[in-house]
């Protein structure tokens, strides 16, 4: 299969945050591979910025060293690397001082695309952004790439935002969510939107209810005290698992906008309804032994380092949306560290026939179930009712009709681009569809800052689970009581 890349203009990019972790295992080695695939034009630079004093020769080593860590050793030609590395330039910053904004300025050409990707802080973004404009760097056409979290709240959302937009429109603003950057998700607009099949029966009338699951195997290990401050709501649910519900849960946008995908967006996230306790189920999970049973794996409040945390690794709820396509069909988010298995996956069950002909049939009826997995191994599982073959009388079973994207699509599908590759990709091309939106964030802190707020004031302890587990036992209660089961984690 041939695709059709859009090809994009050359660039000065400039990457502030340089020698931080983002940087050197998604970032350089995302731009590596897009290089690779000719989507670099010649003339395109890549300009590091730091903090840290180290020449340009220190720097380029420094990213030749993540290529060979974080790139596919089959993509890893000695030839094509150095040709990479000779893009790359460095300068030492003060991102609140005036030191190496002069040096930055004398780099960017201004007859090509300027982007600035702010790999930092973000309690540093206002501060970048303002030297960006008063040291005349960042012209008119220039895009700013902002990376979450977006804030911690409503109040400290708007604040982000008021700080951006003092020097930038908000179309040169780029708020990243590594999700939306995702294959499965993209594709999730195209059989919903360029296929007949399934939007007549995207509705309650239709469809049961639909399961969000982001789980890990990983605990918080080093990011203990960063995670103990943010939890699962604010690290997974206020925006990525959000922009999945958002997703699956939109009306079909007038065309394939920015502005459009995103107004369609917002209207979901208004529509949440605010969301009970009794709906809501919080978990921490405990320490275990390791393989070898000699030595024991930290639980959460080791981690964390705090004894008296009450911050969830583990997260699910029941949300209803207040429109008329998704009146009574619930929206069940769950998501969590330390459990049994890695995977992200959208689950869509249908409704059971309104009449069955078949009751003298054997076997069980199951319902059909679309699933959209996002990780690992993408692609789609659609699951129906057929007959069992062979003689006997008409006994049912039910089926996948599975499609990985690295069978479908040979190649192609094999090696798809990680999302920051895509995203990236995006800015320099101008494409905001696959952003949010201010207006859009500042909404999703508004639907969850009053959850937050309420089992902050009750003093809502996290009900604790055994490592390796799918979670808390009241989240299993939480299906129960409404008749329908959590997909295995698996």
């Amino acid at each position: 299969m041939v695709s059709r890349v859009i090809p994009v203009e050359p660039f000065d990019l400039v990457i502030f945050g340089a020698t931080g972790d983002l940087a050197n295992r998604k970032i350089f080695p995302g731009l590596f591979r897009r290089f690779l695939s000719g989507q670099i034009p010649d003339g395109s630079r890549m300009i590091g910025a730091a903090r840290t004093e180290q020449s340009r020769e220190i720097f380029q080593d420094q990213i030749r060293q993540a290529i060979r860590t974080f790139v596919k050793p089959d993509k890893q030609d000695a030839k094509q690397i150095e040709t990479f590395i000779d893009c790359l330039h460095y300068v030492a910053i003060d991102a609140r001082g005036d030191a190496g904004w002069p040096e930055l300025k004398e780099l960017i050409r201004p007859d090509v695309v300027n982007a600035f990707y702010f790999s930092v802080a973000p309690a540093l973004f206002g501060d970048l952004a303002e030297r960006l404009k008063t040291h005349a760097i960042a012209g008119s056409d220039a895009r700013i790439v902002v990376e979450k979290p977006f804030g911690r709240d409503l109040a400290s959302a708007r604040a982000l935002n008021k700080s951006l937009a003092e020097y930038f429109e908000e179309q040169q603003i780029y708020r990243i969510d590594h999700y939306l950057g995702k294959e499965t998700v993209q594709n999730l607009m195209a059989v919903r939107f360029a296929n007949i099949l399934f939007e007549p029966i995207w509705n309650s009338q239709y469809i049961d209810h639909v399961q969000i699951t982001v789980a890990e195997t990983v605990g918080v290990g080093g990011r203990g005290s960063y995670y103990d401050k943010s939890g699962a709501m604010r690290d997974m649910v206020q925006n990525h698992m959000m922009q999945l519900l958002c997703m699956i849960a939109m009306e079909p946008p007038y065309h394939f906008d920015p502005d459009a995908v995103r107004d369609e967006k917002l209207k979901v996230i208004r529509a949440l309804q605010p969301v009970p306790a009794g709906d809501i189920v919080r978990g921490q999970y405990l320490g275990e032994p390791r393989d070898d049973k000699t030595e024991r794996m930290p639980g959460y409040l080791e981690d964390s380092e705090n004894p008296e945390s009450l911050t969830e690794s583990y997260l699910a709820m029941r949300v209803n949306i207040a429109n008329w396509r998704w009146k009574n069909t619930p929206f069940y988010l769950r998501t969590g560290k330390r459990l049994r298995a890695r995977t992200s996956e959208i689950a869509i069950t249908f409704k059971e026939p309104p009449h069955s002909i078949f009751d003298e049939a054997e076997g069980t009826w199951q319902p059909n179930q679309l699933v959209i997995r996002l990780q690992p191994n993408e692609g789609m599982n659609l699951k129906m009712m057929i007959k069992e073959p062979g003689p006997g009388g008409m006994r049912l079973v039910q089926v996948p009709l599975d499609m990985s994207f690295a069978e479908a699509l040979g190649e192609g599908g094999a090696d798809m681009p990680d999302a920051y590759e895509r995203l990236i990709m995006d800015v320099i091309r101008g494409n905001q569809t696959l952003f949010m939106r201010g207006d859009e964030v500042e909404a999703a802190w508004a639907w969850t800052d009053p959850i937050i707020a309420d089992w902050d004031a009750r003093g809502d302890k996290p009900r604790p689970y055994d490592s390796g587990t799918s979670g808390p036992d009241d989240a299993l209660m939480l299906m129960h009581r409404d008749g329908r089961r959590w997909r295995h984690i698996k």
